[in-house]
C-alpha cells in the first residue's frame, strides 16, 4: 500500500458499487454540502484580504475532499492537531464560521485575543488544537496526547496533520519514531500537495514516496487519492479504527493539489508552471464528486444553487456581524500567561489601563500586516 493509491471514485463518476463505503445518501449530499462551503470561506478569505479588511489568509482550494473525507471519518471526541490548510475540518465539525473569522480578523471576541496568526484557528469545543506556523511541531504532540488518551482509558484517538514540507522536519521522524514503539493511537495524515511553499516534491525527499517512510517505522503507510472524498473517508476511517483498537499508527500520505498560493503573501505563478496547474484544475474534488452523486440522484443543479446560495448568505452574515465586533482590549496582552501576574507586570497592566482610558493610546489604522 505504501505505493499503490488508494482511489474509489473515477474521473467520469463512476464506482464499483462494493468499494462505496457505508455512507448513506443524506451523508453524501451534507459532505457536497461541506465541501462547497469550505471553498465559499476559502474564496471569502482570500477576498477579505485583498480588499484590505484582514491582513493575511491561508487558502485550500483544491483540497476540500480530503478535509470533509477526513472529518467524517473520525469520532467526535477524537482529537485534531491541524496544520494551516483544513478550515472545512473545522467546520464540518462543528465551529462556527463567526467563532473563526474573529479569530481571522483579531478581534476582542478571539479566542486568542487577536494573539494568534490569522487562520491558526484554537477550538476547544471541536477538540481542535491551536495551528502552529512551524512545520512538523504537532506530531509529536499528537503522540503525546493519544498516550496521554490511552492511559485514561479513553477510546479517542489523535490526528497529526502536515504538509509534504513537514515530512522533512526532525517532528515527523521524532513522533513516527515514539509513536510505533509505543504503538500510540494517532494517525499521521500528510497532505502532499505537490509544494512546501516554493520548495516542489521532488526537492523534499528522495524517498519513492512519502507514504514508504512508515516502513522504517515499522507501521503501515497507505497512498490515498487526496481529491477522492470517499477513498479519503475510507482510509482515514481505516486508520482510526486500527489505532482505536490498539494497534497502533498509521501514515497517510493524500496526493492533491494546492490550486492557489501557499498564502495571500505568495505569487505561485513566480516557481509554479501554469501546465500543473491546469492539469491538476481537471481533477477537481467537487467536481469529481459531483459527477458521482449526480449519477446516484443525488446532485442537480437546483441542489448545486442551493448549496452556493446558502454558503454565501451564511458566510456574509458572519464578516457582517465580525465586522462590527471591537478590538480585543489593550490589557488582554497581560492574560493568559500567568495566573497571578508578577508585581512588575501588575503594574505595567494598570498604566496600561489608565493610559488608554484618558485616549492618549493609539495604533495603526491603516490595514498594515507585517507579512
Amino acid at each position: 500500500m505504501a505505493s499503490e493509491v488508494l482511489s474509489i471514485l473515477t474521473a467520469d463518476g463512476r464506482v464499483s458499487p462494493s468499494a462505496v463505503p457505508d455512507l448513506d445518501d443524506g451523508r453524501l449530499r451534507e459532505m457536497y454540502r461541506l465541501m462547497v462551503l469550505t471553498r465559499a470561506f476559502d474564496d471569502r478569505g482570500m477576498n477579505l484580504q485583498r480588499q484590505g479588511r484582514i491582513g493575511f489568509y491561508v487558502p485550500s482550494r483544491g483540497e476540500e475532499g480530503l478535509q470533509i473525507g477526513c472529518a467524517f471519518a473520525l469520532g467526535k471526541d477524537d482529537w485534531i492537531f491541524p496544520s494551516y490548510r483544513i478550515p472545512g475540518l473545522a467546520i464540518a465539525r462543528g465551529a462556527s464560521l463567526e467563532t473563526m473569522l474573529h479569530q481571522v480578523y483579531g478581534t476582542g471576541r478571539d479566542a486568542c485575543s487577536g494573539r494568534q496568526m490569522p487562520c491558526h484557528y484554537s477550538l476547544r469545543p471541536q477538540n481542535f488544537v491551536s495551528i502552529s506556523s512551524p512545520i512538523g511541531t504537532r506530531i509529536p504532540q499528537a503522540v503525546g496526547a493519544a498516550l496521554a488518551m490511552r492511559y485514561r482509558g479513553e477510546r479517542s484517538i489523535a490526528i497529526a496533520f502536515f504538509g509534504d514540507g513537514g515530512t522533512s522536519s526532525d517532528g515527523f521522524h521524532l513522533g513516527l519514531n515514539f509513536g510505533a514503539v509505543y504503538d500510540a493511537p494517532v494517525v499521521f495524515f500528510c497532505q502532499n500537495n505537490q509544494w512546501a511553499i516554493s520548495v516542489p516534491i521532488e526537492k523534499q525527499t528522495r524517498s519513492e514516496t512519502i507514504a514508504i517512510k512508515a516502513t522504517a517505522y515499522g507501521i503501515p503507510g497507505v497512498r490515498v487519492d487526496g481529491n477522492d472524498v470517499l477513498a479519503v473517508y475510507a482510509a482515514t476511517k481505516a486508520a482510526a479504527d486500527r489505532a482505536r483498537e490498539g494497534l497502533g499508527p498509521t501514515l497517510i500520505e493524500a496526493l492533491t493539489f494546492r490550486m492557489g498560493p501557499h498564502s495571500s503573501s505568495d505569487d505561485p505563478t513566480r516557481y509554479r508552471p501554469k501546465e500543473k496547474v491546469a492539469e491538476w484544475e481537471k481533477d477537481d474534488p467537487l467536481r469529481r464528486f459531483q459527477v458521482f452523486l449526480a449519477r446516484r440522484k443525488l446532485w442537480d443543479e437546483e441542489f448545486e444553487k442551493t448549496c452556493v446560495e446558502e454558503a454565501k448568505e451564511a458566510i456574509s452574515a458572519a464578516v457582517t456581524a465580525v465586522e462590527k465586533a471591537p478590538p480585543p482590549a489593550p490589557e488582554t496582552m497581560f492574560e493568559g500567561v500567568f495566573e497571578t501576574p508578577p508585581a512588575e507586570l501588575a503594574l505595567q497592566r494598570d498604566a496600561l489601563i489608565r493610559l488608554s482610558a484618558s485616549g492618549q493610546l493609539t495604533g495603526r489604522d491603516d490595514g498594515y500586516f507585517p507579512l
